[in-house]
C-alpha cells in the first residue's frame, strides 16, 4: 500500500525575505539624514545686516547646493503649515465663538501679500537671532509659510464643516474626546483634500521663492543661498542661459519631489476614502510599494507602536473633553455678548490707531488713490477666475474620474503647478517688449501662472472623492451627458470648487505683487494696479503706503469673500455635502 509523501509546510506561504529592499530603504533614509545635516549647516552661518550680500553667485556648480537649501526651506514651511492647519481649522470648525473671529482673520491673512509679511517680520526675526543667518532663514521660511498655509487651512476647515451628520452624531454618542475625534474622524475624513491642497500649497511656495530668498525691504537687500535668489541674480545680470539652466534644475527637483513624496502620499491617502465599493484602478506608487514590501516600517511599528495607546489615553484625559451631545446655545448667550464686545473694542482700537497713523503721514487722499488702483487689480482677478473656471473645471473632472489618466497627468500638472512661474517672467517680459503688449493685459497671464492651479487641483480632488457607487449608479441609469453634469458632477465637486475659487482669487491678489512689476536686465514693465503700488512701497521702505496698500487689498479680498465666496460655502454646506 502506497503512502502519500508529506512535505514540510511551515513557512510555505511566507514571502521570501527581501533583504535588498530593506537595504535600499535604510540606505535611502541614511542619505536623507546626511543631506539634512549637510544642508542645514549653512543655516546658522555668521550674519551682519549691514554687510550681508545682496546677491549670490551664479556659478552653475552651486546650483545643486542652492536647490537643496531651497527644498529644505520648502519642507520646513510645509511642516509648519500642516501644524497650523490642524490647530486653526479645527478651532474654527469646532469652537462656535472662535469661528466668528478666525474665519475673517483667515480672510485677512490670505489677502496680505508675502512682501507685506516680510516688511513687518524680517526685522524681528533678525533681532531674534543676532549675528546668525538663522534669523534671515526664519524670515524666508515664514514668507513661504504664508504662501502655503491659507489654502490648506481652508480645505481642511471645509472638510470638517461638511462632515456627514451621522458620523458627527456617532462621535458624540461614543463620547470621543476632542483628541480622539480628531485622529479617528476629522483627519481621516479630510486627508484626501488635505493632500491635494498640500500639493497646491507647495506649488504656491515655489511661486514666491524668489521673493522669499532675494528679499528687498526697507531699502535693504538680502540674499540667501537658494535657487530663487540664483534666478534673481541671473535675471538682474541679464544671463538668460543661466536662468534656463535653473529652470531645468527646477523641473528635475519638482518631478523628484512628486515621485518620492507627493505620489506615494496621494496613493496612501486612498485608504481613507469612504464608499461602499472599491475603485477598479486605484492610484499606485512605486515608492509606496517598496515601503510596504520592506520590513523596516513594520520594525519601527513594533518599537514605537506600544507608545501610541498610552499617549492617546493621556491626551484624551488631558483637558480635552468630548463635544456635547446636545449643545445648548441659550446658556452661552451672556458669554457671546461679552465675547462680541471684547472683539469690537479690539477692532475699534486697531482702526483708531491705523487712522491716526495715516492721517499724520500721507493723509486719507492716498487711500482713495490706492482704492482706484485696487479696482484695476480686481478686474484682472475676475477675468482670471472666470477663464480658469471655464478651462480647468472640465479638465479637472476628467483627470479626477480616471485613475489611469491621473497617474499620467498628475506629474505634468504637479510640474506646471509647482513650477515657480516668475522664473519665466524674464522670458515673458522679453516677449511683451517685442510684441508691444503692455503689462496691464500681460499681467493677467502672469497672475494666472501662479493662481489658476488652485481651481484645477481642488476640482481634481473633488472629482476623485466622488464615491464609486454613485458613479456606477449614474452609469447604470445611463444618464445623458448634461444630466450627468447637472445631477452628479457639479453638485459633487461644488464644495471643492468653492475652496479652489476662494484660494485662487486670494492667490491672484497675492501674485499681483510680483506680476504687476517685472524686470529683466535694464527693462522694467509696470502695470497700473494695487500690486505694483505695494511692491514699490515695500522696496523703498515706505511704511505708510505699505499699510495703506495692504489694508486696501485686505478690504477687497475680505469683501469679495463675504459677499460672494462665503455664500457659496454656505450653499455647499447646506445642499451639496455627502
Amino acid at each position: 500500500m502506497s503512502t502519500l509523501r508529506s512535505f514540510p509546510t511551515r513557512g510555505a506561504l511566507v514571502r521570501p525575505r527581501r533583504n535588498a529592499i530593506d537595504v535600499a530603504v535604510i540606505a535611502g533614509a541614511a542619505v536623507l539624514l546626511w543631506g539634512l545635516v549637510r544642508v542645514s549647516e549653512g543655516a546658522a552661518a555668521p550674519f551682519d545686516a549691514v554687510t550681508a550680500p545682496s546677491t549670490v553667485s551664479t556659478d552653475p556648480a552651486d546650483l545643486p547646493y542652492y536647490a537643496a537649501r531651497s527644498l529644505l526651506r520648502m519642507f520646513v514651511a510645509l511642516a509648519v503649515s500642516v501644524v497650523f492647519t490642524f490647530v486653526y481649522a479645527t478651532a474654527a470648525a469646532r469652537l462656535r465663538r472662535a469661528e466668528k473671529v478666525l474665519l475673517p482673520v483667515l480672510d485677512v491673512l490670505q489677502s496680505v501679500p508675502v512682501l507685506g509679511f516680510l516688511s513687518v517680520t524680517i526685522t524681528g526675526f533678525i533681532a531674534l537671532f543676532p549675528g546668525s543667518t538663522l534669523g534671515l532663514e526664519c524670515a524666508s521660511v515664514f514668507a513661504i509659510f504664508t504662501s502655503q498655509a491659507w489654502n490648506m487651512t481652508f480645505a481642511f476647515y471645509h472638510s470638517l464643516v461638511t462632515q456627514p451628520r451621522e458620523l458627527d452624531e456617532a462621535a458624540r454618542v461614543l463620547r470621543l474626546s476632542r483628541w480622539q475625534r480628531f485622529w479617528r474622524l476629522d483627519l481621516p475624513g479630510g486627508m484626501i483634500p488635505l493632500v491635494w491642497n498640500g500639493m497646491m500649497s507647495f506649488g504656491g511656495g515655489w511661486f514666491f521663492l524668489v521673493a522669499s530668498e532675494a528679499i528687498s525691504v526697507n531699502d535693504h537687500d538680502y540674499a540667501l543661498p537658494g535657487i530663487g535668489s540664483y534666478v534673481a541674480s541671473a535675471t538682474a545680470q541679464g544671463q538668460l542661459g543661466k536662468v534656463l539652466l535653473a529652470i531645468g534644475v527646477m523641473i528635475v527637483m519638482v518631478v523628484g519631489v512628486n515621485v518620492l513624496f507627493w505620489r506615494p502620499l496621494a496613493a496612501w491617502a486612498e485608504r481613507f476614502r469612504v464608499e461602499d465599493s472599491e475603485a477598479a484602478d486605484a492610484p499606485r506608487s512605486v515608492v509606496l510599494s517598496v515601503l510596504r514590501r520592506s520590513r523596516v516600517p513594520a520594525g519601527l511599528a513594533r518599537v514605537f507602536g506600544p507608545l501610541v495607546h498610552p499617549v492617546d489615553r493621556g491626551m484624551a484625559a488631558f483637558g480635552l473633553a468630548e463635544y456635547p451631545l446636545h449643545p445648548s446655545p441659550g446658556r452661552r448667550r451672556a458669554g457671546d455678548v461679552v465675547f462680541g464686545v471684547a472683539i469690537l473694542a479690539l477692532v475699534a482700537w486697531g482702526l483708531a490707531e491705523a487712522f491716526g497713523y495715516i492721517a499724520s503721514t500721507t493723509g486719507f487722499g492716498e487711500v482713495g488713490h490706492a482704492s482706484l488702483l485696487g479696482l484695476a487689480t480686481f478686474g484682472r482677478v475676475v477675468v482670471l477666475v472666470v477663464v480658469a473656471t471655464l478651462v480647468w473645471v472640465p479638465v479637472g473632472v476628467w483627470i479626477g474620474l480616471n485613475p489611469r489618466v491621473s497617474r499620467l497627468a498628475q506629474p505634468v500638472v504637479q510640474v506646471l503647478a509647482s513650477f515657480p512661474a516668475n522664473f519665466l517672467f524674464p522670458l515673458i517680459t522679453a516677449g511683451l517688449v517685442a510684441t508691444g503688449i503692455g503689462l496691464d493685459w500681460g499681467g493677467i497671464l502672469l497672475m494666472s501662472l501662479g493662481a489658476q492651479w488652485y481651481i484645477l487641483f481642488n476640482v481634481i480632488a473633488g472629482a476623485s472623492a466622488i464615491p464609486n457607487d454613485l458613479r456606477e449608479a449614474a452609469a447604470n441609469l445611463r444618464l445623458p451627458r448634461w444630466l450627468w453634469w447637472r445631477r452628479l458632477i457639479l453638485p459633487a465637486i461644488f464644495s471643492s470648487y468653492v475652496t479652489g475659487g476662494i484660494t485662487a482669487a486670494g492667490g491672484a491678489w497675492n501674485a499681483s505683487i510680483v506680476a504687476e512689476v517685472v524686470t529683466y536686465g535694464s527693462t522694467t514693465l509696470t502695470a497700473t494696479g494695487l500690486g505694483a503700488y505695494i511692491a514699490q512701497a515695500t522696496g523703498t521702505g515706505d511704511a505708510p503706503r505699505i499699510l495703506i496698500g495692504v489694508a486696501v487689498m485686505s478690504v477687497y479680498v475680505v469683501g469679495l469673500n463675504r459677499l460672494f465666496w462665503r455664500r457659496l460655502y454656505a450653499l455647499a454646506e447646506r445642499r451639496f455635502s455627502f
